[in-house]
């Protein structure tokens, strides 16, 4: 009785499913499907093999040999084209920078400020004559940021710094932490800025805080490299003279001169910035274009055989000198995998 109460069930589901598939088959694309394979598809495509293309690689400015005697303590020499560091010499190790600083006196400039801007030079920064460079300017005068950039980064003035900084900021300590807080953001690690001139020593010549101030030379070669795609920045620091407006300063240094002298004695020079300071020797960021590349580098500590500021000026220029010669006669080859 069992089992035919189970062959009964069997039956009646088999019923019920032919029920429900029979019009599924005969009324539906699904069933079409089934009862008619192949008709309806769609006729298969061979795509053609297309191979990942193939990388080439470039040719190069690539290292052969050394340049030579480097007086500096610190030097870098990069090919801006590719950002290949083609020369190092103790590039992460810190030291002052003098007048260098003002890189990023005048990024931060062109960054906060207007062109047009008129800031009025106080006294604090006429207490910067006397101690190191200058642009000539007279407190109470007002001039335009875009001017000051040229007194800044030519005559490399210490007036013009500490004008900037009040303009933009309110105040040297203000433009300072945000020199600092600019250097982190462009992972400039192994920078601090102490004040917006370089300067080493107080108005008093009294030597400030150690390790308050420096930098390395491969962080600075990578401020100057950002520093460069600013069309106005490269601009300013590639005029070799510049006559600022006749209300300007007190008629002194005009016109106001830059104090790169490889502009004038190594052909391709394209900028950037000079300094010096009697702890920081000589220093210089420099740029210069030959034969489709761009080398850019830095010599930090370069001295002169009595360690004064027209022999140190002159042991900068010629270990820059000695750098950029060795790099535009490097070889342009494939890099080897």
């Amino acid at each position: 009785m069992d089992r035919r109460r189970l062959l009964a069930i069997i039956l009646l589901a088999l019923a019920i499913i032919l029920i429900i598939s029979v019009p599924v088959w005969l009324f539906t694309p699904l069933g079409a499907n089934v009862l008619n394979p192949g008709q309806d598809d769609p006729p298969l495509t061979q795509l053609a093999y297309t191979p990942s293309p193939r990388v080439v690689p470039q040719a190069v400015l690539t290292p052969k040999g050394t340049p030579g005697v480097i007086s500096a303590s610190g030097a870098i020499l990069m090919d801006a084209d590719t950002g290949n560091i083609l020369y190092e010499k103790n590039a992460e190790t810190p030291a002052l920078m003098a007048s260098t600083t003002k890189i990023m006196t005048a990024l931060l400039a062109l960054r906060a400020g207007t062109l047009d801007q008129m800031i009025t030079i106080g006294q604090d920064a006429i207490d910067q004559d006397g101690i190191g460079s200058t642009a000539g300017l007279y407190a109470g005068e007002q001039v335009s940021l875009k001017n000051l950039l040229y007194g800044l980064l030519l005559p490399s003035g210490d007036d013009a710094a500490v004008a900037i900084a009040d303009g933009i900021a309110g105040s040297q300590n203000a433009f300072v932490n945000i020199m600092n807080a600019e250097a982190q953001r462009l992972h400039l690690f192994q920078t601090r800025f102490f004040d917006p001139t370089g300067l080493d020593t107080d108005q008093n010549l009294n030597p400030i805080p150690a390790g308050q101030h420096y930098t390395t030379p491969y962080d600075l070669v990578r401020l100057a490299h950002y520093a460069m795609s600013i069309p106005l920045f490269a601009q300013i620091v590639g005029t070799k003279a510049y006559m600022p407006p006749a209300n300007t300063t007190r008629g002194v240094q005009l016109p106001w001169k830059n104090t790169n002298t490889l502009l004038a004695s190594f052909q391709g020079t394209v900028g950037i910035k000079t300094g010096w300071t009697g702890a920081a020797g000589g220093c210089l960021v420099f740029e210069a274009k030959r034969n489709g590349h761009t080398l850019l580098g830095v010599v930090l500590h370069s001295i002169g055989a009595q360690n004064t500021m027209v022999l140190d000026e002159q042991a900068r220029a010629v270990d820059s000198t000695t750098l950029l010669t060795w790099g535009f006669r490097l070889p342009v080859q494939v890099p080897q995998v």
